[in-house]
Parts: structure tokens; C-alpha cells; sequence
């Protein structure tokens, strides 16, 4: 069981590291490749000829958007009971290291993805397709924040959810509605149209890493991290 579970650790680093590594190249294509101003105010774009025809295609779709907008506020709703319940155990257990070892990693993982949120609004690679404020005028775009947040957020979020909601019923109804909110944001975020495509795929590769790393992390301290033991081990001796 050992084996399984080492290999099971490699295997997923490796798939964190290339999903970041593509992710770069990704990004690093968006920077060079078909550079046009098709943006407002002669904003440059990326992969311009396929992200003009996309958002040509898709057209703006303000409700999308603003129901994407909701699932936002919901998942920071989500991160904030997280960070609550840490809250509650170290008022209760008079310890920060006697916080549960995944709720302290999650707390990491929260401010890691914060890092990421920032840096790309002060390092712009693109601009929005559409000026959403007069007065803001060009915002930043690539990636989609908002898209990579919902992911980064439910994702681990199913995690948590997995180990710590006994009821299978009610674990199963949240996990289903958790997993259709990433959905339901990917797909409303491409159709309201505020973002180029680039920007969505960006969101969901940068997203995507950042979730693989927080799981591959967590099971690398099974001793620090309770939920190991409830949700790999367990699957682990199933198989």
C-alpha cells in the first residue's frame, strides 16, 4: 500500500509540474503568437484572428456575466468558512500547530492563489474585449481571475467536503453542486463575454495546477494532514 501511495505522489507532481509548465508556455504564447490590436482603444491581443472570431461568435451576454459574478461571491463565501473553522480550532485548541494539518494548508493555498490573483492585474499580458467601467477604462484579462478563483476555491473545496460531511447523501449533493459551479463559471464566463477565449483556458490551466498542487501537497504529509487518512488511504486500500 506504501508503493501504491508513493507512486501515486510522484505521479501527481509530475502532473502539477506540467500543467504549470504548459500553462508558462501557454502564457508565453498569448505574449508572442498573432499580436494584433484588436482590443478596445487598440488594446494587442494574442492568438488574435482565433479570439476576434470567438468573441465575434459569442457576442456580450451581461447576465452570464453577472451570474458568474455571484458564483464568485459564493466561493469566497466557501473560503471564508474555511478560514472560519481554522479560527474556531485554534480558539478551541489553544495551538496554531494544533490546527488540522489540511486547514493550514488550505489557508496557504488561499494566500498563494491571492499572490497569483494580484500579480497578474499588475503584470498585464492582455486587456479585456470590453470596457465593463468608463471611468477604469482597460482592465486586465489574461488570465480569468474569476475563473481560475471558482476552480482554485471548489476544488479544493470537494476535498474538504469529501473527508469531513459524513452523510454520503448530503456529501454527494454538495460535491455535485460544487463541481456545477466550476462548470456553470467556466461556460458563463466565455459566453458573457468580458473575457477573450485565451483568457478562460489560461484560467482553467492556472487553476487546475494550483488544485493538483494543493492535493499532491496534502498527501505528502499524511502525519500533518488528517484528511489523508479519510480520503487517500481509504480510496487506496478500496483498489
Amino acid at each position: 500500500m506504501i508503493k501504491k501511495v508513493e507512486k501515486k505522489l510522484v505521479k501527481n507532481f509530475i502532473v502539477t509540474g506540467v500543467l504549470f509548465l504548459v500553462f508558462v508556455l501557454f502564457t508565453i504564447g498569448v505574449s508572442t503568437i498573432d499580436v494584433q490590436p484588436i482590443g478596445p482603444n487598440g488594446s494587442r491581443v494574442g492568438f488574435a484572428t482565433w479570439n476576434k472570431l470567438a468573441a465575434e461568435m459569442i457576442g456580450l451576454h451581461p447576465l452570464c456575466y453577472t451570474i458568474t459574478e455571484w458564483f464568485g461571491y459564493i466561493s469566497i463565501m466557501v473560503a471564508g468558512c474555511f478560514a472560519l473553522l481554522g479560527l474556531w480550532q485554534l480558539i478551541q485548541r489553544k495551538s496554531f500547530f494544533r490546527i488540522d494539518g489540511d486547514i493550514l494548508l488550505l489557508g496557504f493555498f488561499y494566500c498563494l492563489v491571492m499572490v497569483a490573483y494580484a500579480l497578474f492585474e499588475m503584470v498585464i499580458i492582455n486587456y479585456r474585449p470590453v470596457i465593463l467601467d468608463a471611468e477604469e477604462g482597460l482592465e486586465a484579462s489574461f488570465p480569468s481571475s474569476h475563473t481560475m478563483l471558482v476552480i482554485c476555491i471548489m476544488g479544493t473545496a470537494i476535498m474538504q467536503f469529501h473527508a469531513r460531511i459524513k452523510t454520503e447523501m448530503v456529501r454527494n449533493l454538495v460535491e455535485i453542486v460544487s463541481a456545477l459551479m466550476i462548470v456553470a463559471t467556466i461556460i458563463g464566463r466565455l459566453l458573457s463575454g468580458v473575457h477573450w477565449f485565451t483568457d478562460i483556458v489560461g484560467g482553467i490551466l492556472l487553476g487546475t495546477a494550483f488544485v493538483m498542487l494543493y492535493y499532491s501537497v496534502m498527501l505528502l504529509s499524511p502525519e500533518k494532514c488528517d484528511i489523508h487518512s479519510i480520503y487517500h488511504l481509504k480510496n487506496v486500500k478500496k483498489s
